[in-house]
C-alpha cells in the first residue's frame, strides 16, 4: 500500500517514502537492494520523473553494521552514515590518474639510478624515510631504486593513501597526514581493514608544520584540500627531494577562472583573464605560482601532466634543485594580453637569457611591448594579465608511457577507465607547447557566420604549414601555433564561400576583421595529419560524468575550519571565545570591587 501511496504523494515525499522502503535492512544482511523491489523503485522513479540514482563504475558501497563500506579500486573505506570525515567520489578520477602518475615516476626513477643521474645517487646513497629506510639495493649486479615514501598531507578517510599502498608496488611507506582527530582514528581503522599497517602511518599534524620539520624528505607529496593549496606550496617544495613528484590540486575555479580577479591576484600573483580558454589559464597560473614558491630556495620545476577534470585542476610536477637553472624561471612566464573584441592573445615574455661570443649567460629584463593600444585585427581594446606559465605543461613521453599503462591495467586497476582512458588520449594528442588555445563558438559569434566543420578549419591550418590539435578542457576548442592573421584569413575565406545574408555592421569586431583583405588563401582539403586519431578509430574522449551533480562534496561537519589550520586554532569555537570574553569581564568586575570602584570595564 505505500508503495502505491507514493504515486499520489508529493515527488519530494514520495521519493523519501522509496526510498525508506527500498532502503536494505542490516538485520536481513542485506546489502543491496535487489529483486523484485529495486525493479519497482527503477519503474516509479522513472514514473513519478525523480533523480534516477547512478553507479560509479568503480566503487561500490555496502553495509556493515553503522558504517558504509566504500570499495574503489583495491582498496575499501569504512565511513559512518554522518558526514563527520570527508569523502568526495567524484575524486576518483584524480585518484586514478595521481596512481598512473606515480607508477610512471617510479619507472622514471629507476631509469635515472642506472644512468646514474646525480639526484638519484645522493637519494640511494643517504637512504630513504625518516628512520633511514629502504636504501637501493643491487639486484643481480643492477642497482635498484629505493622505495617511494609518500606524503598524503590532507589524507581525511585515507581512501588514497589506502589505494597507493595496494596499487604502487614500488611503496616504501605512504604517511597519511591529517589535523583532525576524527579523520585520523578513521584512518587507523581503514588501515587496520585493508591489512597494510606496516606501508601506511597515520599521523596528526598541522600538514604545513609537518612539512617544514621534514626537509628534503618525500619522494611524492600528494595536496589535495578543499580550496586553495597556496598555504601549503612553500613547505612542500621544501619537503620534497630533489627529483621528487610534487602533485596538487586546486578547486577554487571561480577565482582561478576570472570570477574574482582580485583574489587569484592575493593569493597565487597572478591576474586571470576571462575566457572559454580559462581552465587552461588556470593550470598555467598554478604552475606560475608553484616555480615562484621554488625559486625561494633555488628550485625550479619540470611539469609533467596538468589537466583540468569537472570542477578543479591538478598539476604534477617534479622538483629539482639547480641554482643556475633557477635563475631561468623568469623566461618561463609571461604575460598575456587579449583583445576585448575578437578574442585574440599575444604573450609578454617576463625575462629573456642571452648568450654572448664568449659563451656567457645574461639575463634581462623582456622586451616590449608586444601590441598596440588597440588590437591590429578588429580595432578593440587590449585587456592584460598574468604571469602564465607559457612553457610546456606535459611530458609528452610520459603521458605516452601513463597512455599505454591505462590501456593494459583496464577496468580492474582503474576505477573509472572510461573517463580517464579518454581524458589522458586528448592531453596525448594536445600540442604541449601552445599557451591557450581558441574557441570556435567564439570565433563564429565574433563573426555572425555558420560555423565550420572542426576538421576543416585544423585541415586549412595543417595545409597552411602550421600545427594543430584539440584541448583537454573544452571539446571545441584548437590549440595551434599559427599566428593570428593566418587564422582570420582561413576563417575569411569560410565566409566569403558561406556568405551570411545578415552583414555585420562596420566599426563592430567582425565587421572590421572582414573588411581586411586576404592575403592567403585557405585550403580546406582534409589533411590526415590534423585530424584526431582517437575520434577517427571512435575512441571516446569526452565522456560524460557517471551520474548527476557531479562534483565537490560537502565540507566534513567535523571541521568548519580548514584541514591545514594548527591544533590551537581548532579548539577556539563560538562558545569558547564568549566564555572567555564573560571571564575576562568578571575578572576585570573582581578587581574593580577590589578597588573600590562599581564602573563596569571598559570594552
Amino acid at each position: 500500500m505505500l508503495l502505491l501511496r507514493a504515486a499520489w504523494t508529493p515527488r519530494r515525499l514520495a521519493a523519501a517514502q522509496l526510498n525508506s522502503v527500498c532502503q536494505p535492512s542490516a538485520t536481513r544482511g542485506l546489502s543491496s537492494p535487489a529483486g523484485p523491489v529495486h525493479w519497482l523503485k527503477n519503474a516509479l522513479t522513472k514514473a513519478l520523473r525523480l533523480p534516477q540514482e547512478a553507479t560509479i563504475p568503480g566503487p561500490t558501497t555496502a553495509a556493515e553494521g553503522s558504517m558504509n563500506e566504500i570499495r574503489e579500486g583495491k582498496a575499501k573505506v569504512l565511513l559512518a552514515d554522518k558526514n563527520d570525515v570527508f569523502y568526495n567520489k567524484a575524486q576518483v578520477v584524480n585518484r586514478d590518474i595521481s596512481i598512473a602518475v606515480i607508477k610512471t615516476f617510479a619507472k622514471k626513477r629507476q631509469e635515472e639510478l642506472e644512468n646514474n643521474a646525480k639526484h638519484m645517487r645522493t637519494r640511494a646513497a643517504k637512504g630513504k624515510g625518516r628512520k633511514g629506510k629502504g636504501k637501493g639495493r643491487k639486484s643481480d649486479g643492477v642497482k635498484v631504486a629505493p622505495g617511494l615514501d609518500i606524503l598524503e598531507a590532507m589524507a581525511a578517510s585515507g581512501l588514497r593513501a589506502l589505494r597507493y599502498a595496494l596499487e604502487i608496488p614500488e611503496i616504501n611507506k605512504v604517511y597519511a597526514n591529517d589535523i583532525d582527530q576524527k579523520a585520523v582514528d578513521a584512518m587507523r581503522k581503514n588501515i587496520e581493514h585493508n591489512g597494510v599497517e606496516g606501508k601506511v602511518e597515520p599521523t596528526k599534524a598541522d600538514a604545513r608544520i609537518l612539512m617544514l620539520e621534514n626537509p628534503d624528505t618525500y619522494d611524492v607529496i600528494d595536496l589535495d584540500p578543499y580550496g586553495a593549496p597556496v598555504t601549503l606550496l612553500d613547505g612542500a617544495v621544501q619537503a620534497i627531494c630533489d627529483g621528487g613528484l610534487l602533485c596538487v590540486t586546486a578547486t577554487d575555479m571561480a577565482v582561478l577562472c576570472g570570477n574574482s580577479s582580485e583574489a587569484c591576484w592575493m593569493k597565487y600573483g597572478s591576474y586571470p583573464l576571462k575566457g572559454k580558454h580559462c581552465h587552461e589559464g588556470a593550470l598555467r597560473i598554478m604552475l606560475h605560482t608553484l616555480q615562484s614558491h621554488a625559486a625561494r630556495y633555488k628550485k625550479y620545476i619540470v611539469p609533467v601532466l596538468s589537466l583540468s577534470v569537472d570542477f578543479y585542476v591538478r598539476v604534477f610536477v617534479r622538483v629539482f634543485t639547480s641554482a643556475s637553472l633557477t635563475k631561468e624561471a623568469a623566461t618561463r612566464v609571461s604575460y598575456a594580453y587579449q583583445c576585448n573584441g575578437c578574442h585574440a592573445f599575444s604573450f609578454q615574455p617576463v625575462g629573456r637569457k642571452e648568450t654572448n661570443k664568449r659563451g656567457g649567460v645574461k639575463f634581462s629584463p623582456g622586451l616590449g611591448p608586444v601590441v598596440g593600444t588597440a588590437c591590429e585585427h578588429c580595432g578593440s581594446r587590449m585587456k592584460m594579465g598574468g604571469p602564465f606559465w607559457t612553457e610546456p605543461i606535459h611530458d609528452k613521453q610520459w603521458v605516452k608511457e601513463m597512455l599505454g599503462m591505462i590501456k593494459k591495467g583496464g577496468k580492474e586497476e582503474f576505477a573509472i577507465f572510461d573517463k580517464v582512458r579518454g581524458l589522458i588520449t586528448v592531453i596525448d594528442e594536445e600540442l604541449p607547447d601552445v599557451p591557450l588555445s581558441l574557441c570556435m563558438h567564439d570565433v563564429t559569434k565574433v563573426l555572425k557566420c555558420t560555423p565550420p566543420p572542426s576538421a576543416d578549419v585544423r585541415s586549412a591550418i595543417a595545409n597552411a604549414g602550421y600545427r594543430v590539435s584539440s584541448t583537454h578542457d573544452n571539446p571545441t576548442g584548437i590549440k595551434t601555433d599559427a599566428p593570428f592573421e593566418v587564422f582570420w584569413d582561413i576563417m575569411r575565406t569560410w565566409v566569403r564561400d558561406h556568405p551570411n545574408p545578415n552583414k555585420l555592421s562596420e566599426g563592430t569586431p567582425g565587421g572590421n576583421i572582414l573588411a581586411k583583405p586576404l592575403k592567403v588563401e585557405a585550403k580546406f582539403s582534409r589533411v590526415y595529419s590534423a585530424l584526431s586519431k582517437a575520434k577517427m578509430s571512435k575512441t571516446p574522449r569526452f565522456t560524460p560524468n557517471p551520474e548527476a551533480f557531479w562534483g565537490p562534496g560537502t565540507r566534513a561537519s567535523a571541521g568548519k575550519r580548514k584541514r591545514f589550520m594548527s591544533a590551537p586554532t581548532e579548539g577556539l569555537d563560538k562558545n569558547n571565545k564568549k566564555d572567555r570574553r564573560l571571564g575576562a569581564v568578571s575578572e576585570a568586575e573582581a578587581k574593580g570591587a577590589e578597588n573600590g570602584d562599581d564602573a563596569k570595564p571598559e570594552n
